[in-house]
This record gives C-alpha cells, sequence and structure tokens, in this order.
C-alpha cells in the first residue's frame, strides 16, 4: 500500500520512507539555521570561498594574460588545464579519503573522551555503555552490501588516545606524507614531459603557443610539491570541520598571487612566465601557513607505524584514482580538442572553462560540509542524521546552481570584455555562455551527491559509476568535436551523467543507504 507521500506501509501499520523521498525531506526547511543547518553553514561557506578562491586567481591570471595576445592567453588556457588536471590525478583521492578518514578518527576519539569523562568516579565504571560499545567498533563502510562495519587501523583505539593539546591522527600523518612525495613526482614529470604533453594537448611544434606554454608549465610545476602538500593539508582541516584555516591561508596566497602578477608579467617584463612564478610563490606561501596551524593542533608523528593505515589508504584511494582518472581524462580530451581547434576556439574555450569551473566550485562546498559531517555521521551510527544531512546539502545545491544560472546568463554576457577584446573570441564565448550558464544547477548537484557519497565512504560505487560515465562522455566528445558548440554539449551530456549517477545510488537506497528503506 502507498500513501501520496512517498511513504510505505509495513505489516504492523508502520510507515516506510521510500528512499527517493530522501530528496524531498523537510523541504521547506531547507533555509532554516537549525542545528544542522548552522553546521552545514559553518563549514560550507568558508570552504566554497576557500574552494573559489585560487580559480579566481586564475581568472585574474587570465585577464592579465589577455593582454598579451590571444596565442599567450590560449598557452597558458592549455598549461593550466594540463596542471591541473595531473594535480587532481595526484591529490584528489588522497584529499577525499583523507576527509572521510580524519572525520572518522576524531569523531572515534570525541566519543572515547566523552565515555572516560561519564566514568563513576566511585567505582570507575562507564555509565554510558552505548557510547563504549560504540568505540569498540571500527570506522567503515561495506559500499558493496551497504551494510555499516565500523573497522579501525590494527583493530585498536589507540587512535583515540585522548589529549587536550594535540591531536593523534594518523591519517593527517600519512596525508602529508603522500602529498609531499606525489607533489616531487609530479614536478619531475611535468618538467621532463613538458613538450611531449602540450603536444598531445593539441599544442604541434610549429604552433605559436608552444614556447609560452612550455615556459609556463615548466615554472609552474615547481610549485607542484606545495600545491599537493597544501591540499593534502586542507584535506585534515575538513576533517575536523575546519574550514576557516584554508580560507585565510588561500585568500592570503591568493591575494599575493594577484599582487605580484602584474609586479612580475610587466614591471619585470617577464610575460607568461612572470604570471608562474607569481602562482608558485603564492602557493608555497599558502603551504607554509597551513603547515604552521596544523602542527600547532595535530601531532604529526604516529605513535606507531601500524597506525599509518596505508593499505586502507591505497585501497580506497586506488578507488578514487580510478574515478579521478576518468573526471580528469574527459575535461583533459575536451580541451585538447578546443585546441586543435585553433587559438581563437582555444582562448574562447579557456574563458568559459574558467568560469565554468569556478562558479559550479562554489557548490564543493556544500560537498565538504556534506562529507564531513556524514562521514562523522556514520562512524557513530546516527543514521538520522546523515539522511538529514543528505537531504539538506542536496536542496541547498539545487538552489544555488538556479542562483548561478541566472547570474552568469546575464553578467557573463557583459564580463567576457574582462578577458579579452578580441572580436573573434568573444563571438565564440558569446556561443558559450548557455552551456555555461545552464548547467549550473547540474554542476552542483554533482558535486554535492560526490560529497554525500564519499562522506559515506561509497567510494567503490563513485569510481565505478564514473568509469561507465567517461565511456559515455568520451564517445559524445570524439563525435561532436568538430565545432565549439558540439565540445560545450558533450560536456552537458557529461556533467548530467554524473548527477545521474549520483541520484540513482541515493534514490534506490543501495549500499551504504539501504537503512533508508528500514
Amino acid at each position: 500500500m502507498m500513501s501520496g507521500e512517498g511513504h510505505k506501509y509495513l505489516s504492523d501499520g508502520k510507515k516506510r520512507i521510500l528512499p527517493i523521498s530522501i530528496f524531498f525531506k523537510d523541504v521547506r526547511l531547507v533555509f532554516k539555521l537549525d542545528e544542522l543547518g548552522l553546521e552545514i553553514a559553518q563549514i560550507a561557506l568558508p570552504a566554497a570561498l576557500a574552494l573559489t578562491a585560487d580559480p579566481i586567481a586564475s581568472l585574474v591570471d587570465t585577464a592579465f594574460i589577455g593582454q598579451l595576445g590571444p596565442a599567450e592567453l590560449a598557452a597558458v588556457g592549455v598549461s593550466i588545464a594540463l596542471f591541473n588536471q595531473v594535480s587532481r590525478i595526484a591529490i584528489f583521492p588522497l584529499v577525499s579519503v583523507t576527509t572521510s578518514f580524519v572525520a572518522e578518527e576524531d569523531a572515534i576519539r570525541t566519543m572515547s573522551s566523552e565515555a572516560r569523562e561519564s566514568e563513576c568516579p566511585e567505582t570507575g565504571e562507564i555509565i554510558n555503555s552505548e557510547n563504549t560499545e560504540l568505540i569498540q567498533q571500527n570506522v567503515s563502510s561495506d559500499a558493496n552490501d551497504g551494510e555499516y562495519k565500523p573497522e579501525s587501523p590494527g583493530n585498536s583505539f589507540e587512535i583515540a588516545k585522548f589529549e587536550h593539546e594535540r591531536r593523534h591522527i594518523p591519517s593527517a600523518s600519512i596525508a602529508l606524507f603522500i602529498g609531499g612525495t606525489l607533489g616531487l613526482v609530479q614536478t619531475i614529470f611535468l618538467i621532463a614531459g613538458a613538450k611531449p604533453l602540450l603536444n598531445f594537448m593539441g599544442v604541434s611544434s610549429d604552433s605559436p603557443m608552444l614556447t609560452p606554454a612550455q615556459q609556463y608549465l615548466t615554472l609552474r610545476s615547481l610549485g607542484a610539491p606545495a600545491v599537493l602538500l597544501s591540499l593534502a593539508m586542507q584535506g585534515v582541516f575538513r576533517g575536523f570541520k575546519d574550514t576557516k584555516t584554508p580560507l585565510y591561508a588561500t585568500v592570503a596566497g591568493d591575494v599575493t598571487n594577484i599582487v605580484l602578477d602584474p609586479i612580475f608579467m610587466f614591471g619585470f617584463n617577464l610575460g607568461v612566465s612572470g604570471a608562474a612564478v607569481a602562482h608558485v610563490i603564492s602557493q608555497y606561501l599558502i603551504s607554509a601557513i597551513l603547515l604552521w596551524r596544523l602542527m600547532k593542533q595535530v601531532d604529526l608523528t604516529p605513535p606507531s607505524i601500524k597506525h599509518l593505515q596505508f593499505g586502507r589508504f591505497l585501497e580506497n584511494g586506488f578507488l578514487l584514482l580510478m574515478r579521478v582518472i576518468a573526471v580528469t581524462f574527459c575535461v583533459t580530451l575536451a580541451a585538447s580538442m578546443a585546441a586543435r581547434l585553433g587559438s581563437t576556439s582555444m582562448a574562447a574555450f579557456q574563458v568559459c572553462l574558467q568560469v565554468w569551473l569556478t562558479t559550479s566550485l562554489l557548490a564543493d562546498g556544500l560537498a565538504v560540509a556534506g562529507q564531513a559531517i556524514l562521514a562523522s555521521a556514520f562512524a557513530k551510527g546516527d543514521y538520522d542524521k546523515a539522511a538529514a544531512t543528505a537531504s539538506r546539502a542536496l536542496q541547498l545545491g539545487l538552489i544555488l546552481g538556479l542562483m548561478l544560472a541566472a547570474i552568469l546568463g546575464i553578467g557573463l554576457q557583459f564580463g567576457a570584455k574582462l578577458f579579452t577584446s578580441d572580436a573573434n573570441v568573444l563571438h565564440l564565448i558569446s556561443i558559450g555562455i548557455p552551456f555555461v550558464a545552464g548547467t549550473q544547477p547540474i554542476n552542483a548537484l554533482a558535486f554535492v551527491f560526490d560529497g554525500v557519497n564519499f562522506g559515506a565512504s561509497d567510494f567503490a560505487y563513485s569510481a565505478y559509476s564514473m568509469v561507465l560515465v567517461a565511456i559515455a562522455s568520451i564517445l559524445c566528445l570524439c563525435l561532436l568535436s568538430s565545432s565549439f558548440i558540439g565540445i560545450w554539449i558533450a560536456l552537458t551530456v557529461y556533467m548530467s551523467l554524473r548527477t545521474f549517477a549520483g541520484f540513482w545510488r541515493i534514490g534506490t537506497g543501495t549500499g551504504p543507504w539501504r537503512f533508508l528503506g528500514s
């Protein structure tokens, strides 16, 4: 028997909420600043500002570089796309896994301290036996059968050791180690392979884009260790639900970048090389600020080598590596197809892509909030809060996407001239505006779905579904890449499929979301 409100009745007469109804749960309270609303806002707003600060700095870079000419603008566009995609392959799995693991470990640590504080002073017995039982369980979620099965590294909870000054969070230590190592590898890889990689991106040896693109990519690659370290540390802070510290560090670095851009580019007459040097300096500043703050909060030396959890990181990191390679290949292929259409098309694509990504990343703030809160809720077995958090984050994501669509649809018509004065480039940008603006609701939901599924540690589904989405999207790109508008149609299909994959997992109540139907 089904009611008109999306409920199913069990044999005992009790209502069972259908999984798909999570998308409409308490929709009238979407803007209410209750406890959950405030928690989401306190995490999401600083996270969104921090996430958009770097793309905004890149937009400023783009505006400065656009004054040098369309060839330089297109060259830097290819280099930025290549650098960012390689960085995402290296760090995105680590950041996502780190956020979930740190949130879990911190939640367990808090529960452990609360259990100790609840000991009876006279007998030493634990009053809160429910919490005690919970902290003896592990933190993990089996994405294959959907059952929640906590698991701890080394089957012990020494990680929950409570200290008033600095916390022992093993995931933080391994995140920094892996981030620094991958940063050095990325630097060597990009410097050694700059020319062949640019050739692969569609910049031929006789192209006017090759020299400035190679100069920019080589210099910017020197900042890769700082980029990956800072992103790894941001993952740690997100796990603590602290997104203000990364915001302050990112703003400080990006303001430095914006100030140094015209000095190096025009004052020292370094051109695109000056833009790269300014960016590298800003990244090392961000990394230094984050490390200074993190060392005050966390003991970065793990108590024992067994707590480093290499196996757990590698297993889940590999799944997300599959996913990010699929994501990266789609975006990189689109940029490569645009580059093959010529410097005018690539310059227009670069402007549209930077605006598209910058505004879409605002939704990533909600994704970060959803992931951190959900990881903590799943660790504590608080499924009511998990469902409420997923519902609120997705509803806010849709509203944000609609607002961004309206703003960009109007604003980009006039703002395009900030990036270039070339009439041909401006014409192509005007063609891309409906896609950049119209896909914002889809993009916002796709990013929030990612955060929600990562918070549930549903890494396997996220990886395999993204591979299928990428295969379909690559076929679309190959069929439609003969024109500028065709590339944007393919990117729209790509983001739509990403959103559908997230909708399907939660809406059908499978995997870790099976509790929605019980």
